[in-house]
């Protein structure tokens, strides 16, 4: 009987396992293509979250594009001055 009474349960906690990841692979999308597309952005992550904006010039290298963390350094470089 107590074997029953679980499943539901088991099958409500894998559905709301399963949403969840859904909604981190959007998000992670999402955030990527933001990063992507605005030089701006990158500079508003390096201020605020770093670490999101280093696994991002990490992933871009490891494809095969090199020079985007430069360009930002040196955009922001001559922002300061």
């Amino acid at each position: 009987m107590m074997a029953r009474t679980m499943e539901p349960l088991a099958r409500k906690i894998f559905k709301g396992v399963v949403a969840a990841e859904v909604v981190g692979v959007f998000g992670a999308y999402f955030l990527f293509k933001k990063m992507d597309s605005s030089q701006d952005f990158r500079q508003t992550m390096s201020k605020t979250f770093p670490f999101i904006l280093e696994v991002y010039y990490k992933s871009m290298e490891q494809s095969g594009m090199h020079g985007i963390r430069e360009k930002d350094q040196q955009k922001w470089l001559e922002s300061k001055s």
